[in-house]
This record gives structure tokens, C-alpha cells and sequence, in this order.
């Protein structure tokens, strides 16, 4: 399964948290890059967090609130939200590539999964 597909967007309010996961295809997962985005409406797209298999790096915006990492005996990349905000909502996905982080090859990318945070 190369196609990400992301799960548990939802509505909370300011100050919740919630814990989306992704499932892309084995091989990716254990040996390339993933990644965790976001798209609020008129806004544009920002890289939250990616990970492979040496490095774990956070786009500055979201350090301390955001967490991605791997659980391995469900095959899943999670993106563990705290304290969220309602500047927080916007549409979360899910990219995949065939390459290293570094390169940002990110030519998979699932439909994505809303949040909405309110007050």
C-alpha cells in the first residue's frame, strides 16, 4: 500500500489533543521518508514533521505540541497533537517517498484527515 491513508481527524475543543495515524506501503515505512502536513483554508501547505529511518526533524512551528514517531507493531506513523489551538484546524496529511528526508520526495499523499478545533 503506497497510497497513505490517514485516520482520526476530529472536532475537539482548545486545550484537547488527538492522535491521527497513517498506513502506507512496508517497505516505505521501515526504509524511506514520511511525513505529516497540514493546510488550513487559504493558507499554504506546511510541513509539520518528517521522519526516516536517521533523522527526525520538526518544521519550527511545531515543536513542543507535535510529536510524529512510529509504532511498529501496527505498521502506523502517528502525529500525537497536545494542547491544540484553533489555529491549529486545517485539513492533516499524510506523504510518503520513495527517497531519504533530505531529498523531500514526497510523491504520495493521502486524502487527509480534518481537524477542527474550537473554542
Amino acid at each position: 500500500q503506497v497510497q497513505p491513508v490517514e485516520s482520526g481527524g476530529d472536532s475537539v475543543a482548545a486545550g484537547g489533543s488527538l492522535r491521527l495515524s497513517c498506513v502506507v506501503s512496508g517497505y516505505i515505512y521501515t526504509r524511506f521518508c514520511l511525513g505529516w502536513f497540514r493546510q488550513a483554508p487559504g493558507k499554504e501547505r506546511e510541513e509539520i514533521a518528517v521522519i526516516d529511518a536517521d533523522t527526525t526533524t520538526y518544521g519550527d512551528s511545531f515543536k513542543g505540541r507535535f510529536a510524529i514517531f512510529k509504532d511498529y507493531q501496527k505498521e502506523r506513523l502517528i502525529l500525537q497533537m497536545t494542547n491544540l489551538k484553533p489555529e491549529d484546524t486545517g485539513m492533516y496529511y499524510c506523504a510518503a517517498s520513495g527517497d531519504y528526508c533530505w531529498r523531500r520526495q514526497f510523491g504520495y499523499w493521502g486524502q487527509g484527515t480534518q481537524v477542527t478545533v474550537s473554542l
